[in-house]
């Protein structure tokens, strides 16, 4: 692979060293894992010397290269596996920051093995003249780096006069893949949603929806056999997946070490638990999140009369609406960010907050990390050094978004602490929370961060620091449990700081299911709420787009309407569009004793609010590959519509599911094709589900107790089901234990307030 990187933008993205399987490519050397030389054991570790060729008699050792690897347990049932060429090539690059615990594996080894063992995940290294590592639980492997896996490469440049090859050094990796095995995640990605015949670079980038781009590159990936692989390098990771070999995920990147983890749930929400206690759970957001968020849009023209016109007329047509956001031009254009209020169009920003949240409404304000030449900030940004710099000691600067514009080092405290003071200006002017924007377009070429770090490490690794600065103010202002963002761009542990969107999509229905694709990408990442653009970024949809989004995005876990050069305000597309939007927005906000509790589950052990079928049934073979639907928590499923006419197909698996909108029952186990109204769509209710909804359908935080409605779905006699109920902080406000004896259901509960059962048998 020649790496080539320009400015910002990685210009070559596949990394192979093979032509075929067999032959390996002219410009490389390899030196792979060839056979097993030591074995050297201690308490924590497993160390692993492995020659790059047999060994067949001294002489062998001479004039060859060895790999040294080392296996260690930071938490159980998680295995990681560190290969190293050259020991003696430390960089400076930033690390994921993981969670570990004390864990004390068991290593042993027999005349043909040497096995390290973390809970119920055993390595075992072959000892004799076949190399291979098993990962296995039990007498099963899950997958295994066989020949040809473990290796380095060098990309022989044309030093002359060398009396050994020179050029640039890779590590690789390929684990095989079984049969009928598929790969997830990666990412936000908008391809295709099973990843088995893909490349794919991690490499962030402001690509929009429909290319092969992403804003959130995450190498980590799961399959339907119960493990995930995170590979623990913050810089341009390529993993092949069933390409150039394809029996294999191969994954390789710049370097003379490679550091992976195996990751054994045993099931694919298990798997996700131990992937974000790794790298850290989400946080739990508001209550008052989970309604509906309306934008001022990015370039239409707006004021406080705008903006109170749009208000008023959501109130007026009696559509709950819980955040209003202003994007780019609530600041003067060239000067963002100043983080200063346009006062030519909002003269009294204070007293217009003021006005907004005495109609109980949340605030949100656009910001990016970057400082246009116009900005007041730009000069005192520069003099005391807050930005970043070119290896010349100049400042870094681009006309690409604003004129003249620096980036904010990050990687400076003293910077974080400037940038992070203009912030608590704003919340302490009454702004409840920031839309991070950007955070992809970091330079490379020609760069000096102020720790010293790696450019190319830094390009991805730059939106975990800029989301946690803002992040950390807000929850420093709110409190636990009150913070919230709206991000872009992300890299591993980017969950903590939510909530995340889908990007810049487009107007159409084949944009709403790319969009959704990388929503279901993004579950397999760690990522326990997402949420999008209602009916496209660029463009303005036809109404009957609009209606179809609307109901999609409020069965997403967050919801808000916001574009490009239009309002997304529903009466501007058609009436009907106002009653499709009041509707879900007040159906969303009675399911929030249910959709609460399934966010909490999320911020506890990393289960997503949005759920690929896969997740909720591993065991469903026909679930492995469905991209146009998905679970809305474990009871509810969603099937979006794409067409016009409204007919859609979507896949039930087996019992009797129940439509919650009209109460019908559909058997499962099969396909179902069905033509909807614009007030309706499949969401069914999973059979054996009690249902909280609450008594409220007009905000979205309120008493989840008062007045509850359990409503029971299929639940067999002699069934028990428990519910709990969380209040607006998370925390367990009640329990209900259904069961049903005679067609009855009774109910066990340590609530005091008054509730209500609605069996639907």
């Amino acid at each position: 692979m020649k790496r080539a990187i320009n400015i910002i933008i990685k210009e070559s993205i596949n990394m192979r060293f093979t032509q075929g399987y067999w032959v390996i490519r002219q410009d490389y050397v390899m030196s792979y894992a060839t056979q097993t030389v030591r074995v050297i054991k201690s308490d924590k570790e497993l160390h692993i010397i492995s020659a790059c060729r047999p060994i067949r008699h001294r002489g062998d050792i001479l004039d060859g290269g060895s790999l040294d690897i080392v296996f260690t347990a930071p938490r159980r049932n998680i295995i990681r596996v560190q290969v190293t060429h050259f020991a003696g090539t430390p960089r400076k690059d930033p690390k994921f920051t993981t969670y570990e615990e004390n864990v004390t594996p068991e290593i042993r080894e027999d005349d043909d093995y040497a096995y390290f063992t973390s809970g119920d995940l055993t390595a075992r290294v072959s000892k004799g003249g076949n190399w291979s590592v098993d990962y296995m639980v039990g007498d099963r492997i899950l997958t295994t780096s066989g020949w040809r896996g473990m290796g380095r490469a060098l990309k022989k440049d044309d030093t002359p006069c060398s009396l050994l090859p020179h050029g640039t050094s890779y590590m690789s990796e390929s684990l095989q893949l079984d049969v009928g095995e598929c790969v997830y995640g990666l990412g936000e990605r908008f391809g295709a949603y099973v990843k088995n015949g893909q490349t794919v670079d991690m490499w962030n980038a402001d690509g929009g929806t429909a290319s092969e781009l992403a804003y959130k590159n995450i190498p980590f990936y799961m399959t339907n056999r119960g493990y995930g692989v995170l590979v623990e390098n913050a810089s341009d990771v390529s993993f092949e997946v069933a390409t150039e070999k394809v029996e294999r995920v191969q994954f390789s990147h710049e370097g003379e070490t490679m550091v992976y983890d195996v990751i054994y749930g045993g099931t694919p929400k298990d798997t996700l638990d131990l992937y974000t206690a790794l790298t850290g759970r989400p946080a739990l957001v508001p209550a008052w999140s989970f309604g509906l968020w309306l934008s001022t849009s990015f370039t239409t023209n707006y004021d406080e009369q705008t903006t109170s016109s749009f208000i008023n007329g959501m109130a007026e047509r009696d559509i709950p609406l819980s955040v209003f956001h202003f994007d780019c031009y609530w600041m003067k254009g060239f000067n963002w960010c100043d983080f200063e209020w346009d006062h030519d169009t909002f003269p009294d920003p204070v007293g217009m907050l003021k006005r907004y949240h005495e109609k109980g409404l949340h605030i949100c304000c656009w910001i990016n990390p970057y400082i246009g030449q116009a900005s007041p900030l730009f000069k005192e940004g520069m003099e005391h050094g807050y930005l970043l710099k070119k290896t010349d000691g100049s400042l870094f600067q681009t006309d690409m978004w604003q004129a003249g514009m620096a980036i904010v080092d990050f990687t400076n405290p003293d910077a974080c602490k400037w940038y992070a003071s203009y912030l608590y200006k704003l919340m302490d002017m009454g702004v409840d929370c920031f839309k991070t924007d950007f955070g992809e377009r970091i330079p490379v070429r020609g760069i000096r961060w102020f720790d010293g770090s790696d450019p190319v490490y830094m390009h991805n690794y730059y939106t975990y620091l800029y989301n946690k600065v803002v992040f950390d103010v807000v929850k420093d202002r709110k409190g636990e449990g009150e913070a919230i963002l709206f991000a872009r761009s992300a890299t591993v542990g980017g969950q903590q700081f939510p909530v995340h969107w889908g990007g810049d999509n487009s107007a159409t229905y084949i944009s709403m299911a790319e969009t959704l694709r990388a929503g279901l990408s993004m579950s397999h990442s760690g990522f326990g709420y997402w949420s999008h653009d209602i009916s496209g970024f660029e463009s303005t949809a036809p109404a009957d787009v609009y209606k179809r989004w609307v109901q999609f995005g409020l069965l997403s876990s967050h919801s808000r309407l916001h574009g490009s050069t239009s309002y997304r305000v529903p009466w501007l597309f058609d009436e009907e569009s106002v009653d499709v939007c009041r509707k879900f927005t007040k159906l969303k906000c009675r399911l929030m004793p249910y959709l609460y509790g399934k966010a909490v589950e999320a911020h506890e052990h990393g289960v997503p609010m949005m759920r690929p079928m896969m997740l909720e049934f591993p065991d469903d073979p026909a679930c492995d590959m469905l991209d146009r639907q998905y679970m809305l928590g474990d009871s509810l499923l969603v099937a979006p519509i794409f067409r016009k006419d409204g007919e859609v197909q979507y896949y039930l698996p087996d019992g009797t599911w129940t439509s919650l909108l009209d109460g019908g029952k559909v058997e499962g186990g099969h396909w179902q094709t069905e033509i909807h109204d614009f007030m309706s769509l499949p969401l069914m209710v999973r059979p054996g589900t009690v249902l909280p909804l609450g008594a409220h359908d007009d905000r979205p935080d309120y008493d989840y107790l008062d007045g509850v409605e359990l409503h029971v779905y299929q639940l067999a006699d002699g069934e028990s089901e428990t519910v709990e109920i969380p209040d607006t902080k998370g925390n367990v406000a009640a329990t209900f234990t259904v069961t049903m004896k005679e067609g009855q259901a009774q109910v066990e509960t340590d609530s005091t307030k008054p509730y209500t059962v609605v069996v639907h048998q």
